[in-house]
Parts: C-alpha cells; structure tokens; sequence
C-alpha cells in the first residue's frame, strides 16, 4: 500500500516505524525461523540440544540469530539436565530441542527429575517429515505419546501457523503452577513450511491469588500452644521471583521468615528437598526432615500440629510401618497446587493460594492474635535456637574426631568443601554419601545457593551445574557428584570446557553404590549380608579413572587424598575460573 509523500527524505514517526516492523515480521519466512523469532520475544538466552537430521532446519536458521546461542551437549540426558540447571537458576524456562524418538528416550529420565521437581521447561523434538509418516520411516516414532507421562502437556504441530498459539501456550503454562515441562514435536516439513504469519504480543498474568479463609487460619494457627507447632518450608517457597525485594533469596522466603519469628516456631525443610528455601543460618531453621516415615513421625511427635507451606514435603523413600504424621498431630497446609491439599493425611485446613501474596495478609494476623503469648513465644523460639546450636556444635566435634582418619570420611569432605565454598558460590549436589552432613553443615543467608537431585533419578548433577552456570551469567558453581553417579552423564564435562564455565567438579568416590549397599547390610535376611557379598555394587574391577575421564574431555583435574587438602583444591578450582574436576577418595 502505497504512502502520502510527505516530502523527500522523510523521517518515518514512531507509527511508521511501527508497520515498517509489522511488514518485516509478515514477510514470509520458513517455520524454524519464525520459532526463533517466537523464543526471542520470550527473552530465551540458550537452546540446550543435541542435533541429528530432523533438527537441521531448526540449526540452520540459528545463523540469523545473535540472540539465541546454541548450546551442545553430548546426549541428550545431559541436555535435559543443563536445562533444568540453567531453569532454576535463571529462574525463567529453559528451552530443550531433542532428537526425534531415540533422543527423547535418552532425555526421560532427567525429564522425570524436571517433572518431580516442577523445573519450567519447554522440551520439543524434531519430528520426521509428515508427508511420508505413513511409511513408517526411520527416525520416526510417537513423540507425543512417549513424551506424555512425563510432561504436564505434549502435542505435536501440525500446521506452520499453530507454532504462534503453542510456543505461548507452552511458556505460560510450564510456569502456572503447578510448575513443570511441557512437549511440542516439530516436523521437519512444519519447520521448512513457509509462512507470513505475525508474531503475537506476550500475555501478562498474575496469578498471585491470595487465599481464602486466611482469618481461620490465624485462629487456628494462634491457638496452639507456643513450642508446640513445627513449620515446613516446601520448595514451593523458594519457586518464585521475590516481588518484594529484601534479603537474598526470592519467592516467598521473607514472609516465611517473618510467619517464623511471629510464631516463635522451628522451620523444617522437604525430607527430600530440591532447595533450601529457608536460610539456614536463622536460629530457627530446624534441618531437613527424614526419609523415613518412622523417623519423620518420632520428629513430629514433638508438636501438636504442624503448618505445611508448598506441596510434597513428607516425602518417604523406603517403607516403614506407619503414617509420617502422627494421629495426634493437627495439619494445616498452603500451597498453589490444589492437587496435594489433604491429598495424603487429613487436614483440619488447607488453604490454595500463592504463598507470598497469602503469607503478606496472614502475618499480620498472626502477630496480632498471639501477642498476648509474645513473650511464651520468645521463649520457645529461643529454647529451639539453644538446641539447634547444640546440635551443631556435636556435628562439628564429630568432624574433629574424624579428621585424623587415613581415609576422608563422608561428613569430613562435607567440611572441608563447604569450608571453601563458603556462604556465597552456588551449590548443585548430587553426591548422595555426602548431602545431609552438607546441609547439616551449611549456614548461609541465601536460599538459593543449593540445588539437589529432587527427582532422585542418577546423572542430574553434572549437567545441571553446567545449566548453573549459564543460568547466573557464568558465575562460578561447584558440583558435588558421587563416583556412581558421574558416569550417567559425563559428557556434559565436555560441555562445560566447550563453554568455558568455570564450574568445580568434585566427586565423592567411595568405589561402590554405597546407599544400595548399606541397606542391603540393614537388612537381617538378606543373603547378601550373611555372605558379606553384594552383586553388582562395587566400582573396582577394573577402577575408574576419572582423572582420565575429565582429561578426555578437555578438563584439568586431581585427586586430594588427605582431608587437611581438599578445601585448598577446591578454593583453586573456584578461582581458576575454568571447568576442573577434583576427585575426593572417601570412606564407606
């Protein structure tokens, strides 16, 4: 359409510039293309994948992007792990492209592990041309239904003009609570179809709801006895961005401090957390809960009720006779996801809400109707702090007695790395020998300086710190992996020295699947325990070279066999501002 002339060499308005810009985005381009254009209007910084044939249209039309780097892992387990590293991090979705069905099996497991524990994803794979599907070619396969268990939704496209609808489908709603992956397959004939459809405007949506009832809750709340209620801090705490400000940390983690101090009452976290979404240096953080139920219900039978913010924090691993919660033990719980209010025990009141927009009025309520109790409170609030010190200073007695062993002791390598880690170097954790003397140990303000396995599926840790990295602007982390665990995915050691990440690898090597092991020693009627033989545990015959492993893939690395050395190594990995692996020897 033809414009007024306005006079030779006119300056376009802002109106002009404006359909200068509609006309260039109408222009037709090819599927790939316009999915990039699509990811850079939602602010994606990296594409985490592993390319084969179906993806190629989707990697050629990355040479017409600056803004959008591609990042290449090795197999697609890693891929979906750097993701969710980078996810959580970063606190955005991460973005995955996979390789059709094989490379989408690969992926499972560490999709299982974002699934459990709610990393926003948007996870798609490229999908063999539709035109010939009926022949059954190879690379072919049921995306769409391999995908399903594992994602909130999975839908394939099947028309170029879908990709606007679906890829902002697919960004707002692997945020929504309950949070989680979601799956789009790409043909490749939907990729090259060319198209001249406009990119949509983003949505803006706030889910802050606040919940109902919360004046009850107050009530109910206020009339337990002071010392008498346990709080649960659930990773839900920590999932969101801090509208608020404040001190380190994000979601809801201030307002779960002040719910804290109002009450006087000690905070637990999730038996089997993803984060610690309570700063553990407060007088009141109590630890993690056990995996147990029995020895999750012999903590609560210390209180006569207890309130639980975020969902699935009771989480039990192997059984054991009787409930987690103990009958005597009143519930209250306050969470987004519906689905797990009274969903295992019964509550007296379960409240849906977002946790900080809710906690903002319930606070206030509370302070209100327990000050006349304030100093009982106080009281009981400092009575745990006493106990909590206790507890710590025979943890750190322990350590002392272990030190002098000739071989490093799990809670030893535990001090000794946090001692150069300290309170500020963010922490992936995947080292299962280690991680609850490392939480025991660490006092941090921040809450989102540790990140651990919460799927509990292996080969998470090592690739996930790579994601980290990129998630904080390639700040340094260090990754703390057991030896079993490293050799699910240690090709993501390569991506890290590709990408020049300053991520410290150390790995926790006792030479056996020490859990598995253990248990089975636990375990009165076993053969294997009589025999003192155990199939298929043990990691020595031949043993793993894992200073080898890391130099093939490019990264400097040493072992540390005395105690007195291991914080000294890891204070030059960090400062080394490189990927380096150091391997730890430890006791079993």
């Amino acid at each position: 359409m033809s414009e007024p002339n306005d006079g030779p060499a006119a300056t376009p308005g802002p109106a002009a510039a404006t359909g200068i810009r509609r006309a260039a985005a109408l222009a037709p381009r090819r599927g790939a293309q316009l999915l990039l254009e699509l990811l850079e209007s939602e602010g994606v910084e990296y594409i985490f994948g592993n390319p084969g044939t179906t993806e190629l249209p989707l990697i050629d039309a990355l040479l017409t992007t600056t803004q959008i780097a591609y990042v290449l892992a090795l197999q697609e387990a890693s891929v979906v792990a750097m993701a969710d590293g980078y996810a959580q991090a970063a606190r955005r979705p991460g973005f995955i492209n996979l390789h059709t069905a094989g490379g989408l099996g690969h992926g499972l497991g560490n999709l299982l592990n974002a699934s459990i524990s709610g990393t926003p994803l948007v996870v798609t794979a490229g999908q063999q041309d539709s035109r010939h599907a009926l022949m059954d070619p190879l690379l072919f396969g049921d995306l769409v239904g391999i995908a399903a268990p594992s994602v909130k939704w999975a839908r394939e496209v099947t028309h170029v003009d879908q990709l606007p609808i679906l890829v902002r489908r697919a960004f707002l709603d692997c945020s929504a609570a309950p949070s989680g992956p979601v799956f789009l397959s790409l043909p490749m004939d939907m990729m090259e179809a060319m198209t001249d459809i406009a990119v949509p405007e983003r949505s803006t949506i706030d889910t802050a709801a606040v919940a109902g009832s919360l004046d009850r809750m107050a009530d109910l709340l206020a009339s337990v006895a002071p010392g008498r209620l346990a709080l649960i801090a659930g990773d839900e705490v920590s999932a969101r961005g801090n509208a608020g400000g404040g001190a380190p940390g994000g979601g809801a983690t201030d307002e779960m401090v002040m719910l804290a101090d109002a009450l006087g009452a000690p905070v637990y976290g999730s038996s089997w957390p993803a984060h610690l979404p309570f700063p553990t240096a407060h007088p009141l953080w109590s630890g993690n809960l056990p995996t147990r139920a029995d020895e999750i219900a012999d903590v609560l039978s210390n209180y006569d009720a207890l309130f639980a913010l975020g969902g699935k924090s009771v989480i039990t691993i192997l059984y054991t006779e009787g409930p987690a919660v103990p009958d005597t033990c009143r519930v209250f719980q306050l969470s987004t996801d519906v689905r797990d209010l009274g969903r295992s025990y019964p509550t007296e009141l379960s409240l849906q809400g977002d946790i900080q927009a809710s906690l903002r009025v319930l606070v206030p309520m509370l302070r209100e109707r327990v000050a006349p109790r304030r100093d009982a409170h106080d009281r009981a609030a400092a009575s745990h702090a006493a106990g909590m010190r206790a507890r710590r200073g025979r943890l750190a007695a322990q350590a002392d007695r272990e030190a002098s062993q000739p071989v490093t002791t799990p809670l030893v390598a535990a001090r000794e790395v946090l001692r150069a880690i300290g309170p500020g170097v963010p922490i992936v954790d995947e080292a299962i020998a280690t991680s609850g003397y490392l939480r025991s140990l660490l006092y941090s303000e921040s809450v989102r300086q540790y990140a651990f396995l919460r799927g509990g599926a292996l080969g998470w840790g090592l690739p996930a710190s790579v994601g980290y990295s990129l998630g904080i602007g390639r700040e340094p982390v260090v990754c703390l992996v057991g030896d079993g665990a490293a050799l699910y995915s240690p090709q993501a050691l390569w991506t890290a020295a590709h990408e020049k990440l300053p991520v410290t690898f150390v790995v926790m090597n006792n030479r056996e699947y020490n859990i598995l092991k253990t248990y089975m020693k636990g375990q009165a009627h076993y053969l294997s325990r009589a025999a003192n033989r155990f199939i298929a545990m043990d990691l020595v015959d031949p043993p793993i070279d894992y200073l080898a492993l890391a130099a093939s893939m490019g990264v400097a690395a040493r072992r540390v066999e005395r105690a007195g050395d291991i914080a000294a190594a890891v204070e030059a990995g960090i400062a080394s501002g490189a990927a380096n692996l150091i391997e730890v020897p430890i006791s079993v």
